[in-house]
């Protein structure tokens, strides 16, 4: 008999019975947490990102910094073109976004490099990485209106097809040779979507959060040993001792695999250049303090967010801080060079973010459209906010010329 889902809490009944059936097919009958958010996020057909590609931005569940201005997607666009220049104006240029969301990041950075970097513009190839086939469908439709209204504007509508398929392309890992970028792979809150293992202390001992499917119809949690001897590995990797006396028995967080195996990935494809991540996260001795003793993992649903990722099944958003030890430490592993490090506000800021904000009285527009632009630039380096996100910068294959060329994102910003 199939099981039914509980009609009370919002769920995909359709996503939650192929939640239940893995469950039932499994030979413990249960599922790793990880297992359990890959399949509420990413599942082809009826996965969060599937179903809900819209749920991203001012009218969905959580709000990211392209869609509150078009100054975050410009001011990288100006750290992507000091990069080529860095490289030696390499042609192709390659810039790989992970993760490319509905697109508006991408817009807004070939509008910017098309209008204020053409050199660069005319070396680029756009590559996105995008694993839900309703997201990419909507970033072809977002990225093709731009070609036809900015790109395109005084060219015949028949090239403009031709001009699309030379500078931007989907691709899959699986489809991009190894060693053959050169240029910079970035992406902004990526890792930390990544499905993630659940982990606890019992009894002074590591153990692992499993999804079961209990006598009325719920999921609920076992305890039970790691599924995988990566798990502790991951603790010897970012030098966190969880038997100290320190960690109270109960203590539960999250580990992120996937972070490392992503990393590998990157690290494979990429020839020379960088690789640019921007995300919420905190050091490993912040992430594992003995005092966060429930980890971060959050749930967003329309514009609230809350901590139980069993209720809104498939419609909802789950994620998890990011470790940045975990990614300098796996880098290292991987023959990536930790450039810097700094947060979202001070990266814009030594941008350009504060020239922008003094010149911002603008004769030419509406004082309703100054305030609003004002409280847009002012939230994308708000300290309690999206300014606290970290940018991390790191870089493989550099001469020993471009090593010694510091990143204006990572300078002291004028106004800091």
């Amino acid at each position: 008999m199939t099981a039914q889902p509980p009609t009370f809490n919002g769920s995909n009944p359709a996503l939650y019975s192929l939640i239940a059936q893995q469950i039932a097919n499994s030979p413990q009958q249960r599922i790793t947490f990880a297992e359990y958010m890959d399949w509420a996020l990413y599942h082809p057909q009826q996965g969060y990102y599937t179903i809900h590609p819209n749920k991203i931005g001012m009218q969905g569940d959580f709000v990211t910094s392209p869609h509150l201005s078009s100054d975050f997607g410009e001011l990288l666009a100006a750290q992507f073109a000091q990069i080529w220049e860095i490289l030696g104006h390499p042609a192709p240029f390659h810039l790989v976004e992970m993760g490319a969301g509905q697109g508006v990041l991408a817009c807004d950075i070939l509008r910017h490099l098309h209008r204020h970097h053409f050199d660069c513009f005319e070396a680029l190839e756009y590559l996105i990485i995008e694993k839900s086939a309703a997201l990419i469908a909507e970033q072809q439709q977002n990225l093709a209106n731009l070609i036809a209204q900015e790109i395109a504007q005084e060219i015949a509508q028949e090239i403009v097809q031709e001009i699309a398929q030379e500078k931007i392309q989907w691709r899959t890992w699986a489809e991009i040779p190894s060693n053959s970028l050169v240029g910079c792979c970035f992406s902004n809150e990526l890792p930390d979507a990544f499905p993630v293992h659940q982990i606890v202390l019992q009894d002074g001992k590591l153990q692992e959060v499993y999804v079961t499917l209990g006598a009325n119809g719920k999921f609920q949690e076992a305890i039970a040993p790691p599924s995988t001897p990566q798990l502790a590995k991951y603790f010897r990797l970012i030098d966190i001792d969880l038997s100290a006396d320190s960690y109270p028995d109960g203590y539960r967080s999250e580990v992120n695999l996937a972070a490392l195996d992503w990393l590998k990935t990157v690290s494979d494809r990429l020839q020379r250049g960088y690789l640019l991540t921007i995300d919420y996260g905190y050091p490993a001795h912040r992430y594992y303090s003995p005092t966060r003793n429930q980890g971060t993992l959050q749930c967003y649903y329309q514009h609230s967010h809350h901590s139980d990722p069993y209720i809104y099944i498939g419609q909802q958003d789950l994620t998890a801080h990011v470790n940045f030890t975990a990614l300098e430490r796996q880098g290292e592993r991987c023959h990536l060079q930790t450039i810097g490090s700094t947060q979202q506000g001070l990266f814009l800021m030594a941008l350009g973010l504060g020239d922008r904000l003094t010149a911002l009285s603008n004769p030419g527009q509406s004082v309703n459209d100054i305030l609003r632009r004002r409280d847009a630039l002012h939230a994308l380096m708000n300290p309690m906010g999206l300014g606290n996100f970290m940018v991390l910068i790191q870089s493989k294959g550099l001469t020993q010329a471009e090593q010694g060329r510091s990143l204006q994102g990572l300078e002291i910003p004028p106004m800091a």
